[in-house]
């Protein structure tokens, strides 16, 4: 292996060192984001409130966004990843419901 090569294979291996502690970050993080959604399942159950709060959702998209940007990330991305735990959370909330 040429030197330079050697230096990219070095490079390579501390990206996804990093790469990976930062998918711990982000698992950790979607659980303990899950945990309180839970809790706000169990409270809306208890107070026969909506599963779902279309005003909340819009203005968590519409503040995500705008991080998304700020942080330099696509931020139809960000809307869509937001979508997407957006629709667990209800789905957990419809269980709590039942």
């Amino acid at each position: 292996m040429t030197d330079a090569a050697t230096r990219a294979a070095a490079l390579l291996g501390e990206h996804r060192a990093s790469i990976d502690r930062l998918d711990a970050v982000l698992v950790y993080t979607l659980a303990e984001r899950f945990a309180h959604t839970q809790a706000v399942g169990r409270l809306k159950a208890e107070h026969d409130l909506p599963p779902s709060d279309p005003d909340r959702e819009a203005t968590q998209i519409a503040r995500l966004e705008a991080m998304a940007v700020e942080a330099g990330l696509d931020p139809g991305f960000a809307k869509k990843f937001l979508g997407f735990i957006i629709e667990e959370v209800i789905r957990h909330h419809r269980q709590h419901q039942s």
